[in-house]
């Protein structure tokens, strides 16, 4: 992305966000869900890193939730209460760490303290000889509104301060000296968290189902509702909690861990789950934890907040925009995100229905990459009113496959490109009809001929692709994740991964598998391609005019450049290569549709491994062809055409005038019949192994 284009972006980025912001922190309304916003954010945050004159005062990623609501008073904080930058992996991580270490000489301590990032409102809480004087919300960062009254109403926050000799006594008891700290201070300004539990949001809602009224979205919206009625009566029926996790009054503390037991020593409810850990790898360690226990605790939370312990390197980190260097919130992976849809492209099914699927620039969701949606008919375009090009949002929650559920027209650039459905099928070139929702190819075998070729293309003899067998197949057609044999070759693990039944560890070893077969014999692609009457061993002998003709053989772009140039004659000249054989390879090749496919495989990367010398044991087979038939008792099938092939013969698969001999085993077939009307001689097994042992 070049400059002009990451400032058109950034501008429809911050106008969004800023819209989206204004209806979720002022009005309460979700119009988004919170994690596509977040992913919107991280856009926005990632481009003005990469581009940092564009930053401007007035952007998402400088200020802080919305502005105070008019019904209550105003207040101003003693010091600016600042909100996070999300991360979503390790990378991003690592990535933080090294421009907060950077920006503060390098000498960052790795200790970090991790808390719960609960889905709640942030409060500030000031206490003056003991007592709560004063409760704010966030506000913009700089001014809040006083809702003092309301926050009275929640027991786990208290109205006054234990003892002085009661906090004593317990910071003793949390193995630090009571003496480093002025534990009683006449005025003491805290932070913390207010929320509902799962259980009181289900019963909430309860209640609203059987008075017949709409169920809340999600309780941090019922949070931040209650905590701005003008009625304290209706705040306290509704059970709230609040976790306190900072303390902005300097009472000696050095890191970020005491604060945590100076709170609960003061009498104020902390999170038993919190944690200061010793190494990035820990703070990896302690969100997976959370990322799959989350269920078990009684209330919501959306990752985890991860805070430099050290104060004084906290401090000297300072604030960049919105939030503080030295902390960044470490979010779970999200069921919903954000992406944009490079293109869509038609797969053809099992049953011939053509299915539109969405080209994704690389989004996790749900904890995977994904790169690619089903659209599943035309009509979900239209419904979603959808362009390539547009800003999507992606969801996948639980075991379902990822579904685009929104457009995000607010944010096009003109250059979006509407969708068509094609008038002729991708595979067989057969006219597309409309069948209800559903478009499908007119002819009936069609479907059912493009999945034989596919599983053709994974088989033995051809790819070899382990572990992708039909019914995998199968599943990847149905859900649009291929539509031909090169797709294979572009799949991700979170594509794969996201489908259900499939697991991180099964997708990964599939993707592995198909990796390692990217590079495969020039032989078995040709065998490969399905080309009529071309088998294993007429794809050897197609091979070996390449190599002996001196020709690059090295792509799919060689073999169609060497066999475009050929006619059925002059392919005529190879061994075992009658005419039927020769006019169904020339015209596979001059095909537009299989020199498109040989295009798409030289994209996807498939590469040939170099000739193999044969290591010729000698050459006293050189010039002779030979066809097997029936069953051999001393080696396979396989084992006895390798030991013709190291001597310098070579192998056919029909008998003709042109054969040497025909191989005899037990049972044979009709090649053996052939043998005797073209006058072929005949070798039975015993005679077959005294001409190998032949010098």
């Amino acid at each position: 992305m070049d400059e002009r284009e990451a400032k058109k972006r950034i501008t429809a980025l911050k106008s969004e966000i800023d819209r989206l912001r204004y209806a979720y922190h002022v009005e309460d309304k979700e119009l988004i869900s919170p994690e596509a916003l977040d992913s919107l954010k991280k856009e926005l945050f990632d481009l003005e890193n990469a581009f940092p004159k564009f930053v401007t005062p007035d952007s998402p990623t400088q200020r802080v939730g919305g502005k105070p609501l008019p019904e209550f008073k105003k207040v101003t904080h003693e010091s600016r209460m600042l909100s996070f930058n999300d991360a979503f992996s390790e990378t991003d991580m690592r990535e933080w760490f090294a421009r907060f270490e950077k920006y503060i000489g390098g000498d960052a301590k790795k200790e970090f303290y991790c808390e719960l990032k609960i889905d709640g409102l942030a409060i500030e809480l000031v206490y003056e000889d003991g007592v709560l004087v004063q409760g704010s919300t966030r506000g913009d960062g700089h001014i809040g509104e006083d809702i003092t009254q309301n926050l009275r109403t929640i027991e786990a926050i208290p109205l006054r301060l234990l003892p002085v000799e009661d906090v004593t006594r317990s910071v003793k008891e949390s193995g630090l000296d009571p003496k480093r700290f002025m534990l009683g201070t006449k005025r003491l300004v805290v932070r913390g968290e207010v929320f509902l539990s799962t259980k009181e949001f289900k019963r909430m809602n309860r209640e609203q189902l059987e008075a017949g009224e709409k169920p809340y979205a999600n309780p941090r919206n019922v949070a931040a509702g209650s905590l701005r009625q003008l009625d304290p009566k209706v705040t306290a029926a509704r059970k709230l909690d609040s976790f306190e996790y900072a303390i902005v009054t300097d009472l000696g503390q050095k890191v970020h861990e005491e604060e945590h037991a100076l709170l609960k020593a003061f009498g104020f409810k902390t999170n038993p789950h919190n944690k200061r850990v010793a190494s990035l790898e820990d703070v990896f360690a302690f969100r997976e934890y959370w990322d799959t226990h989350r269920e078990k605790i009684p209330y919501e939370i959306d990752g985890v907040v991860v805070i430099a312990n050290s104060n004084d390197a906290f401090a000297r980190g300072g604030v960049a925009g919105k939030a503080p260097r030295g902390a960044i919130a470490y979010k779970f992976s999200p069921k919903e995100a954000t992406t944009r849809i490079i293109d869509i492209k038609v797969q053809v099914g099992r049953t011939g229905v053509l299915t539109p699927v969405a080209e994704l620039e690389p989004v996790n969701v749900g904890g995977v990459t994904i790169q690619h949606a089903t659209l599943h008919n035309y009509d979900e375009i239209e419904r979603l009113g959808l362009r390539i090009g547009d800003t999507v949002v992606v969801s996948r929650a639980g075991d379902v496959i990822p579904q685009i559920t929104e457009t995000l027209v607010n944010l096009r650039t003109g250059k979006e490109k509407k969708f068509a459905m094609p008038p002729v099928c991708p595979v067989d070139g057969s006219k597309v009809v409309k069948d209800g929702v559903a478009y499908r190819c007119s002819n009936p075998m069609c479907g059912a001929r493009h999945r034989e070729a596919l599983y053709h293309f994974v088989s033995r003899p051809a790819f070899d692709i382990r572990g992708l067998g039909p019914k995998i197949v199968d599943r990847f057609l149905d859900e649009g994740l291929i539509a031909d044999a090169p797709d294979i070759f572009t799949l991700h693990e979170g594509d794969v991964a996201a489908l259900p039944r499939f697991g991180a560890k099964s997708a990964e070893k599939i993707i592995k598998e198909v990796a390692e077969k990217k590079n495969t014999a020039l032989p078995r692609f040709i065998y490969s391609l399905g080309i009529f009457h071309v088998g294993e061993e007429t794809a050897r002998t197609l091979s070996s005019a390449i190599w002996k003709s001196g020709a690059d053989a090295e792509s799919p772009k060689d073999v169609a450049e060497y066999f475009g140039k050929q006619t059925a004659e002059s392919l005529m000249e190879l061994p075992d290569v009658g005419p039927k054989v020769a006019e169904s390879i020339a015209a596979w090749f001059k095909e537009a549709r299989n020199r498109t496919l040989l295009r798409d495989f030289e994209k996807a990367g498939v590469r040939f491994a170099p000739q193999k010398t044969a290591g010729a044991k000698s050459a006293v087979l050189a010039g002779k062809t030979f066809v097997l038939t029936g069953t051999l008792s001393s080696m396979t099938r396989d084992e006895a055409k390798e030991a013709v092939r190291i001597r310098g013969g070579e192998i056919a698969e029909s008998v003709s005038k042109k054969t040497s001999y025909v191989v005899v085993g037990e049972n044979p077939g009709s090649k053996f019949a052939a043998a005797e009307k073209f006058g072929v001689a005949v070798l039975r097994e015993g005679d077959f192994q005294k001409l190998l042992s032949a010098k």
